[in-house]
């Protein structure tokens, strides 16, 4: 049988849509999705000529979107898995990154590396442990056909580096990419005039599945500039949403918040969001506060509720797990924490001092949800456990420098190593990660709770706030909260006192540590996950 991959680079592509991409945002390079195949083959004839085959890895270090777009295809033409390099930044020690990206690639056993800009120059010389091949390189043969790929053939191997920073692939394959794209087709129903706009980082999941494959894939108008063009200009994206048209985008829970900042400055009539019908909510921890400020602010200029739609996805899943309906505005789940941290129980309250969780929708077609506790039993809903997940968009396996690994057990179930529950209606609810949270007098602390209760603090960077455990004077557990700060040594003593009071506030328990570190010193994955177990080794000083 046919996989969804193989029959999509063998069939016409669309002329009439196609992909603009660039770093610039003013001055985006356009190219229908049959000009976009016409590049990939003859890109797939350089791959050949260079050896690469089925079967084959081959890592990719590329910022234009436009170039990314051509080398998953051309890639995927030669029957051979990519993955996308995490990418330096100018802040980067590169001997630091060449030396994490070689441990990459010989784990990979990747065939070669392409190399695009702006990456050519400053790597040429470095020995990356693979055959290094500039995209230039790669023109001038006659055009490849695709070789034919089966449903368990390796499409992806997604880095995955966690909290740990030990190189890890999730196994993706043809037949994963085939049932994910299926399952988020008919989640997202697409209306057939729909423009997907991103500046994701493409080494992301969600960047890279979510909103390049997906609308190539699907023949859909993409717009992609890059992570820097977010970061250099935030407002961006609502320009490219207004000239565009853009009906669908996605983005970390941050993000959001940043964006609603600069339309609360903006004049009216700056911007026009009335076209959005989807902006996916994922990525990390989802705080019903960005997502309120961002439609409160967007509503000015056209912003719908029900755009926003929280969801919940990873990696091992090739991307998608659950998405909320795009008919309603979210849902909340308001919970007491006392009964959900001693006994692991949701009982729903009115107070408005209750714990808020974010409901996350229904998992989408082909993935079944199951809570186990911690002697593997499965719980009804409403009970908080660790969340398990089975389908055909599950990996079976991941990549590690010592070889494959099961990622499944020998039923099929992937521990996705989230806490949370079901509600009675089989929508999924995240609480938390398992491996992260704090212990207290038998309460178990979620970590995101005490960090969005530091991050309210003025002079806190949101989004910047780590929380582990400490051991107290006399052996007890306590908790040790790490944070980024805006402001001078002058007004550290305050900001120290005011997160005291603000997690008591949220928790009920008292900081036993409290260490503030200056912006960009809080150890992130490169996706930009707090790696916390890290973070606990700038703990110092105790709370007064």
């Amino acid at each position: 049988m046919r996989t969804l991959v193989q029959s999509w680079l063998t069939a016409p592509a669309p002329t009439e849509t196609g992909l603009h991409s660039g770093d610039d945002p003013a001055d985006l390079r356009y190219r229908n999705w049959d000009q976009v195949r016409t590049d990939a083959r003859r890109t797939a004839a350089g791959l050949a000529a260079a050896g690469v085959g089925h079967g084959d890895a081959v890592a990719v270090l590329a910022g234009d979107p436009g170039d990314v777009a051509d080398l998953v295809q051309a890639i995927w033409m030669r029957g051979a898995s990519f993955t996308m390099l995490h990418q330096p930044t100018p802040r980067t020690d590169l001997e630091v990154w060449l030396t994490e990206t070689r441990e990459v690639i010989a784990m990979l056993g990747a065939t070669a590396v392409v190399l695009g800009e702006p990456f050519t120059a400053a790597l040429d010389g470095h020995d990356l442990g693979a055959p290094a091949l500039p995209l230039p390189s790669l023109a001038g043969h006659p055009d490849a056909d695709a070789i034919p790929v089966d449903a368990d053939d390796l499409a992806i191997l997604q880095l995955t580096s966690g909290s740990t920073g030990t190189p890890k692939a999730v196994a993706i394959t043809f037949g994963n990419v085939e049932q994910n794209h299926r399952a988020m087709e008919a989640a997202i129903a697409p209306t057939g005039h729909d423009v997907a706009v991103s500046w994701l980082p493409l080494y992301h999941d969600m960047g890279m599945v979510g909103m390049l494959l997906m609308p190539m894939i699907a023949g859909v108008e993409a717009v992609i500039t890059t992570p820097l063009a977010f970061l250099r200009k935030p407002q961006a994206w609502a320009e490219l949403i207004t000239r565009f048209g853009g009906t669908c985008t996605a983005a970390p829970d941050f993000a959001y918040a940043v964006l609603a900042k600069r339309l609360r400055r903006a004049p009216d009539g700056a911007f026009d969001l009335s076209s959005l019908r989807i902006a996916i909510n994922g990525a990390e921890p989802i705080d019903e506060r960005s997502m309120n400020l961002f439609l409160d602010e967007g509503a000015r200029f056209g912003l719908r509720p029900e755009a926003m739609l929280p969801s919940y996805g990873m990696a091992e899943t090739t991307l998608a797990v659950s998405f909320d309906s795009p008919q309603r505005r979210f849902a909340l789940d308001r919970i007491e924490a006392d009964a959900a941290e001693s006994a692991s129980t949701v009982v729903r309250s009115d107070d408005p001092a209750a714990r808020t969780h974010v409901r996350l929708g229904r998992p989408v077609d082909g993935l079944e949800v199951k809570v186990f506790d911690g002697d593997r039993r499965p719980l009804p809903a409403d009970r908080i456990g660790a969340l398990l997940l089975r389908g055909g968009s599950v990996t079976a396996r991941y990549l590690t420098p010592g070889g494959f690994v099961d990622a499944v057990d020998e039923d099929g179930w992937l521990d996705t190593g989230d806490l949370g529950y079901l509600t009675a209606d089989g929508e999924i609810v995240v609480a938390g990660r398992s491996k992260d949270v704090i212990i207290v007098s038998g309460r178990n602390l979620s970590p995101t709770v005490i960090e969005r209760a530091a991050g309210t603090v003025d002079g806190v960077r949101t989004g910047n706030v780590a929380a582990v455990p400490h051991r107290r004077t006399g052996g007890r557990e306590g908790i040790a909260v790490i944070a980024e700060t805006t402001g001078d040594d002058e007004h550290a003593a305050r900001i120290h006192d005011d997160i005291v009071r603000a997690v008591f506030d949220a928790v009920g328990v008292p900081v036993s540590a409290v260490s503030l570190i200056g912006k960009g010193e809080l150890p992130k994955t490169p996706s930009g996950k707090i790696r916390r177990g890290i973070a606990a080794g700038l703990v110092a000083g105790a709370a007064s």
